[in-house]
Protein backbone atom coordinates (compact mmCIF):
# COMPACT_ATOMS: atom_id res chain seq x y z
CA UNK A 1 0.00 0.00 0.00
CA UNK A 2 1.58 3.29 -0.71
CA UNK A 3 0.55 6.61 0.24
CA UNK A 4 1.23 10.47 -1.24
CA UNK A 5 1.02 11.27 -5.27
CA UNK A 6 1.37 8.54 -7.69
CA UNK A 7 4.81 8.69 -9.68
CA UNK A 8 4.53 8.60 -13.00
CA UNK A 9 6.71 6.39 -15.52
CA UNK A 10 7.48 9.51 -17.45
CA UNK A 11 9.41 11.49 -14.94
CA UNK A 12 13.04 12.68 -16.87
CA UNK A 13 15.83 14.11 -15.30
CA UNK A 14 16.44 17.57 -15.89
CA UNK A 15 19.34 17.95 -18.83
CA UNK A 16 22.87 18.98 -16.78
CA UNK A 17 24.47 22.00 -18.50
CA UNK A 18 27.53 21.88 -20.67
CA UNK A 19 29.52 23.09 -17.86
CA UNK A 20 28.92 20.01 -15.32
CA UNK A 21 28.70 17.49 -17.88
CA UNK A 22 32.40 18.53 -19.31
CA UNK A 23 33.87 20.10 -16.11
CA UNK A 24 34.81 17.04 -14.63
CA UNK A 25 36.66 15.62 -17.71
CA UNK A 26 38.49 19.23 -18.12
CA UNK A 27 39.87 18.90 -14.56
CA UNK A 28 41.18 15.21 -14.89
CA UNK A 29 43.09 16.59 -18.16
CA UNK A 30 44.29 19.19 -16.46
CA UNK A 31 45.26 16.84 -13.79
CA UNK A 32 46.89 14.30 -15.92
CA UNK A 33 49.10 17.20 -18.31
CA UNK A 34 50.34 18.77 -14.91
CA UNK A 35 51.77 15.38 -14.29
CA UNK A 36 53.21 14.54 -17.54
CA UNK A 37 54.54 18.08 -17.80
CA UNK A 38 55.79 17.91 -14.30
CA UNK A 39 57.96 14.02 -15.29
CA UNK A 40 59.01 15.67 -18.53
CA UNK A 41 60.69 18.47 -16.80
CA UNK A 42 62.14 16.17 -13.93
CA UNK A 43 63.68 13.72 -16.43
CA UNK A 44 65.43 16.53 -18.19
CA UNK A 45 66.51 18.40 -15.16
CA UNK A 46 66.22 16.81 -11.86
CA UNK A 47 63.42 16.27 -9.60
CA UNK A 48 65.73 19.24 -6.96
CA UNK A 49 64.77 21.15 -10.32
CA UNK A 50 60.78 20.87 -9.91
CA UNK A 51 60.80 20.89 -6.56
CA UNK A 52 62.28 24.08 -6.42
CA UNK A 53 60.07 25.48 -9.19
CA UNK A 54 56.92 24.55 -7.49
CA UNK A 55 58.15 26.09 -4.25
CA UNK A 56 58.71 29.05 -5.92
CA UNK A 57 55.74 29.40 -7.76
CA UNK A 58 53.76 29.12 -4.11
CA UNK A 59 56.17 31.77 -2.47
CA UNK A 60 55.34 34.07 -5.74
CA UNK A 61 51.60 33.57 -5.63
CA UNK A 62 51.63 33.74 -2.15
CA UNK A 63 53.28 37.56 -2.53
CA UNK A 64 50.72 38.12 -5.32
CA UNK A 65 47.82 37.54 -3.45
CA UNK A 66 49.29 39.71 -0.24
CA UNK A 67 50.18 42.68 -2.53
CA UNK A 68 46.49 42.24 -4.49
CA UNK A 69 44.79 42.44 -1.08
CA UNK A 70 46.97 44.89 0.29
CA UNK A 71 45.69 47.41 -3.20
CA UNK A 72 42.19 46.34 -2.99
CA UNK A 73 41.60 46.97 1.19
CA UNK A 74 44.27 50.27 0.01
CA UNK A 75 41.76 51.20 -2.63
CA UNK A 76 38.24 50.53 -0.19
CA UNK A 77 39.69 52.58 1.94
CA UNK A 78 40.65 55.34 0.05
CA UNK A 79 36.70 55.58 -1.65
CA UNK A 80 35.01 55.17 1.50
CA UNK A 81 37.26 58.49 2.87
CA UNK A 82 36.19 60.09 -0.32
CA UNK A 83 32.18 58.79 -0.08
CA UNK A 84 32.16 56.75 -3.02
CA UNK A 85 32.40 53.25 -4.18
CA UNK A 86 35.55 52.01 -5.16
CA UNK A 87 36.81 52.28 -8.75
CA UNK A 88 36.20 49.21 -11.13
CA UNK A 89 38.67 47.83 -12.94
CA UNK A 90 41.49 47.46 -10.44
CA UNK A 91 42.62 44.16 -11.40
CA UNK A 92 42.45 43.10 -7.86
CA UNK A 93 40.33 39.97 -8.35
CA UNK A 94 42.35 38.72 -11.46
CA UNK A 95 45.40 39.46 -9.80
CA UNK A 96 44.23 37.39 -6.78
CA UNK A 97 43.23 34.59 -9.17
CA UNK A 98 46.69 34.41 -11.00
CA UNK A 99 48.66 34.43 -7.51
CA UNK A 100 45.93 31.72 -6.44
CA UNK A 101 46.70 30.11 -9.80
CA UNK A 102 50.57 30.27 -9.41
CA UNK A 103 50.08 28.34 -5.97
CA UNK A 104 48.56 25.69 -7.17
CA UNK A 105 51.19 22.62 -7.83
CA UNK A 106 52.30 22.27 -11.36
CA UNK A 107 53.54 23.93 -14.14
CA UNK A 108 50.75 24.77 -16.41
CA UNK A 109 48.81 26.93 -13.31
CA UNK A 110 52.15 28.64 -12.75
CA UNK A 111 52.52 29.58 -16.86
CA UNK A 112 48.48 30.70 -16.86
CA UNK A 113 48.59 32.59 -13.21
CA UNK A 114 51.64 34.72 -14.82
CA UNK A 115 49.59 35.39 -17.97
CA UNK A 116 46.68 36.60 -15.58
CA UNK A 117 49.16 39.55 -14.10
CA UNK A 118 49.96 40.78 -17.21
CA UNK A 119 47.95 44.12 -18.02
CA UNK A 120 46.60 43.41 -21.11
CA UNK A 121 45.19 40.01 -20.43
CA UNK A 122 43.52 41.05 -17.46
CA UNK A 123 41.98 43.93 -19.69
CA UNK A 124 40.72 41.20 -21.70
CA UNK A 125 39.71 38.82 -19.59
CA UNK A 126 37.76 41.18 -17.74
CA UNK A 127 36.07 43.05 -20.85
CA UNK A 128 35.11 39.03 -21.76
CA UNK A 129 34.10 38.06 -18.36
CA UNK A 130 31.96 41.15 -18.25
CA UNK A 131 30.12 40.95 -21.67
CA UNK A 132 29.51 37.32 -20.98
CA UNK A 133 27.91 37.83 -18.32
CA UNK A 134 26.27 40.93 -19.32
CA UNK A 135 24.55 38.70 -21.86
CA UNK A 136 23.10 35.91 -19.51
CA UNK A 137 21.88 38.41 -17.35
CA UNK A 138 19.98 40.02 -20.65
CA UNK A 139 18.66 36.61 -21.64
CA UNK A 140 17.82 35.26 -18.22
CA UNK A 141 14.19 34.41 -17.33
CA UNK A 142 12.32 36.24 -14.39
CA UNK A 143 12.85 33.96 -11.50
CA UNK A 144 15.50 31.64 -12.85
CA UNK A 145 17.53 31.88 -10.30
CA UNK A 146 16.21 28.79 -8.27
CA UNK A 147 13.93 28.54 -5.44
CA UNK A 148 15.90 30.98 -3.38
CA UNK A 149 13.31 34.00 -4.86
CA UNK A 150 10.37 32.01 -5.24
CA UNK A 151 6.94 32.09 -2.95
CA UNK A 152 6.18 29.34 -0.97
CA UNK A 153 4.25 26.73 -2.76
CA UNK A 154 1.95 23.53 -1.81
CA UNK A 155 2.01 20.52 -4.35
CA UNK A 156 -1.55 19.01 -4.73
CA UNK A 157 -1.69 15.12 -5.35
CA UNK A 158 -2.11 15.44 -9.12
CA UNK A 159 0.83 17.34 -9.33
CA UNK A 160 -0.22 20.71 -9.94
CA UNK A 161 1.19 23.69 -7.99
CA UNK A 162 -1.17 25.87 -5.99
CA UNK A 163 0.92 29.14 -4.74
CA UNK A 164 0.17 29.94 -1.12
CA UNK A 165 1.27 31.53 2.05
CA UNK A 166 1.21 29.85 5.61
CA UNK A 167 -0.55 31.86 7.98
CA UNK A 168 0.01 30.19 11.74
CA UNK A 169 -2.12 32.17 14.04
CA UNK A 170 -1.79 31.31 17.99
CA UNK A 171 -4.30 31.64 19.82
CA UNK A 172 -4.23 31.25 23.92
CA UNK A 173 -5.75 28.16 25.64
CA UNK A 174 -8.95 29.36 27.17
CA UNK A 175 -8.64 30.04 30.94
CA UNK A 176 -4.59 29.55 30.96
CA UNK A 177 -2.34 32.39 31.12
CA UNK A 178 0.78 33.54 28.62
CA UNK A 179 3.85 33.96 30.16
CA UNK A 180 5.36 37.51 29.86
CA UNK A 181 7.04 38.68 26.58
CA UNK A 182 10.05 40.28 28.38
CA UNK A 183 11.86 38.61 31.57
Amino acid sequence: MTTGAPISANTARPRRSALRRYLPLGVAVWLVLEIWLLTLVAGAASGLTVFLLLAAGFVAGSVVIKRAGRRAFQSLNEALQRGGSPERGGGNGLMMLGGLLMMIPGLISDVAGLLLLLPPVQKAVSRYTENALEKRLRTATPGSLGDAFQQARMHRHDGKVVQGEVIREERPEPGGQRPPLTR
